[in-house]
């Protein structure tokens, strides 16, 4: 992964969303020929040399300080996640590369908890959105993850590889760009896991879509908010997606899809779930009733 082109490409896509009037500077004379702010007129609103901010965006000043990245990523109002993507950016550029990743095991409370969600549908995402772990009734709703080879059992590629994907996942377009923000995020983090370059490789050649919504360089952490899943046994369930990190384990996230008590979606899933629990699956006996 060529981290100069990452950085520069990333700086301007953020230059190109603003506007001199947005921010309050005197635009430079002459024709624009780009959308957004001139380098120079980003260098004036940050307080640093057009010199210097050209030399950090063609990734040529390694030792930038913090107060600098402060002060740009301020000029391009950058949010939490893509001021700290800034960040892991130009540490990719100037630190030694990390190497040989850990495995990421999942505690054996955690697995626990996982299986004692017997109503809500949960898995342990890793590094680079791999599913480290998971539920039976998160199976029954995404697929079984355990039947996968181990480098299929990831978010991004059963969202842009999976043939299903686009029938489970009614806000599809939504849902991907999200993921992919989220892949981009974890890029920054671990420039040099050869599984990750691996796996946006397999992407860029198989997926136009992937390399569509990858040249918008959004950032963004797994979150939370409105999911809407659909399944064939219950048809389209509105749930509420929360993504909470593991104590002691900082690349590990829990993330659970949870629906209103009393909604049509709480009793789907508490059907579905009965069905898991006294040895239902996939292949059950037909549409779950609805209300």
């Amino acid at each position: 992964m060529d981290f100069r082109t990452e950085l520069a490409t990333f700086l301007r896509s953020r230059r190109a969303r603003l506007r001199p009037e947005d921010v309050g500077v005197r635009p430079f004379g002459g024709r624009r020929r780009v959308p957004g702010l001139r380098r120079e007129e980003l260098a004036q609103l940050a307080g640093v040399s057009v010199d210097y901010y050209v030399r950090l965006e063609q990734g040529r000043s390694q030792n930038v300080s913090d107060s600098v990245l402060d002060a740009v990523a301020g000029a391009l109002r950058l949010d939490a996640a893509e001021r700290a993507h800034l960040g892991h950016l130009t540490r990719a550029l100037r630190d030694a590369p990390a190497q040989n990743l850990a495995p990421q095991p999942v505690r054996a409370g955690v697995q626990v908890l996982l299986g004692a969600l017997d109503e809500v549908p949960a898995y342990v995402l890793g590094r680079r959105l791999d599913i480290l772990a998971s539920n039976r009734l998160a199976r029954l709703l995404f697929g079984d993850f355990d039947a996968l080879p181990a480098e299929r059992r990831n978010v991004a590629w059963l969202h842009f590889l999976d043939p299903d994907a686009r029938e489970r996942y009614p806000d599809w377009e939504q849902t991907a760009r999200d993921t992919v923000a989220a892949l981009r995020m974890d890029l920054g983090r671990y420039p040099c896991d050869d599984r990750l370059c691996g796996l946006l490789g397999e992407l860029s050649v198989r997926s136009d879509d992937f390399n569509r919504l990858w040249a918008e360089h959004h950032v963004r952490e797994n979150s939370h908010g409105p999911q809407r899943i659909r399944h064939p046994a219950t048809g389209e369930l509105p749930l509420l997606r929360e993504t909470l990190r593991l104590p002691d384990e900082p690349d590990q996230t829990l993330v659970t899809y949870v629906a209103e008590p009393g909604s049509q979606a709480h009793t789907a899933l508490s059907a579905l779930a009965g069905r898991v629990l006294v040895g239902g699956g996939p292949g059950g006996h037909g549409p779950l009733p609805r209300n």
